[in-house]
């Protein structure tokens, strides 16, 4: 089959983060430079390549600005061509013109499958689906325009994206059972649950080098794996933290801002007196390994999340869940894979945060039960058959307007 995929910035480049600390001040990162990688651009390096292996063809169209090349100026990046789109380096607008223009472009080379991931992007799934006979996938990966950082006009469009892809494209793809549920619910529309899945971390440097420099000890700090957004609610951590102020412990904060530099400033101000408090920008291959196996614990206030990768790592690593009682943390906690608090308490939070490392064993076997429950649901060889089978089905299905309930199912 020959496929294209469209939404997502690029390909991350392939780590080769090692443990040099020669010279380098690694407590003094500044969480706000560099192209960001959200959570669809490491899902997209996971699942194309293995479906490349599989024997078909894969087209992403990328934004010139992400994959620092010039327009068109396409490259084989892991067997996947990835074709650089037009866009402006602006927040919001980059994203629709590249998403548009490789709509736009997917019409032209006759794609079997045209696979849209995000809500944004799917505005335009309507293009192909009028003037191409390629079958249109949209995956939803989480409700953006739920998110702070977009304002009311900017919501408004992705708003219209959901509404668009419940409209014209052939199958909607969901990481999650909350998200399948709402897209019934809001809309009687079936979709196909296909969930994400961890990916597999590099070996780390068991002498805990780049850990002991950032003045860590193994098994005794806590981490927030994620961008710093205002829904996933890293200031609410710092406050629990500064509140409960656990002995000998501290508090990691691993990711960066996106799109959102004034609320990075006021996390840095937030936690600037406390000497426990420590953000390293965003990890990557060995550096990111170590320090989240080095983890004690690991922590999430999230208001907003499809279904979180950084927290699939986390739980495929063994280490500890404390997170928000939000629906899919349900889904992977449950109520004895981890703990949960009710989100946006903040007393709730410290209750649990003090349980958390004060019953080591406990969560030590709570850890184990996550672990089991990940290898066992959530693995990317099953991920690539069930969307591999959802292409087959599609291309075979002869062209027809949807009526919005799919016999396929994965």
């Amino acid at each position: 089959m020959k496929i294209a995929v469209i939404g997502a910035r690029g390909l991350p480049p392939p780590s080769h983060e090692g443990a040099r600390l020669e010279g380098e001040d690694v407590r003094k990162k500044v969480p706000f430079q560099g192209a960001a990688t959200s959570g669809i651009e490491h899902y997209c390096a996971e699942l194309y390549p293995r479906v490349v292996a599989a024997g078909h063809t894969v087209d992403l169209f990328a934004r010139s600005s992400y994959v620092n090349r010039s327009w068109y100026r396409q490259g084989l990046d892991r067997g996947i061509r990835v074709i650089p789109m037009p866009c402006l380096n602006q927040r919001g607008v980059d994203a629709l013109i590249s998403s548009c223009l490789g709509a736009i472009s997917s019409i032209l080379h006759r794609y079997d499958i045209v696979h849209f991931h995000a809500l944004g992007p799917a505005l335009f799934s309507f293009l192909p689906r009028l003037a191409s006979s390629s079958k249109i996938v949209v995956s939803c990966h989480g409700l953006d325009w739920q998110r702070v950082k977009w304002g009311k006009f900017s919501s408004r469009l992705i708003r219209l994206g959901e509404e668009t892809a419940v409209r014209y494209a052939h199958e909607i793809i969901v990481v999650s059972q909350p998200l399948q549920d709402y897209f019934w619910k809001t809309y009687g529309r079936q979709t196909v649950y296909i969930p994400n899945a961890p990916a597999t971390y590099e070996a780390s440097d068991p002498s805990f080098r780049f850990g002991s420099a950032l003045g860590l000890r193994p098994k005794r700090y806590m981490i927030y794996l994620g961008r710093l957004v205002p829904e996933k609610a890293p200031d609410l951590l710092i406050q629990a933290f500064q509140k409960l102020q656990p002995p000998g412990w501290t508090l990691v904060f691993i990711g960066r801002s996106s799109d959102t530099s004034s609320f990075t400033a006021n996390l840095l101000t937030l936690a600037s007196n406390n000497p426990n408090i420590v953000f390293t920008g965003e990890l990557s291959g060995g550096r990111l390994a170590e320090i989240v196996r080095g983890a004690g614990l690991y922590v999430s206030a999230s208001e907003l999340e499809g279904l979180p990768l950084s927290m699939l790592e986390a739980m495929q690593e063994g280490i500890p869940m404390l997170v928000s009682d939000i629906p899919p943390h349900q889904q992977l906690v449950g109520g004895d894979r981890g703990v949960l608090f009710q989100t946006g308490d903040l007393d709730a939070l410290v209750h649990q945060m003090n349980w958390a490392i004060s019953n080591p064993q406990d969560m030590a076997e709570r850890a184990y039960r996550a672990q089991e429950f990940i290898r066992l649901g959530y693995q990317w060889e099953a991920i690539v058959r069930d969307t591999v089978k959802l292409y087959q089905f599609l291309r075979s299905e002869p062209k027809s307007s949807h009526s919005g309930v799919s016999p396929y199912r994965a």
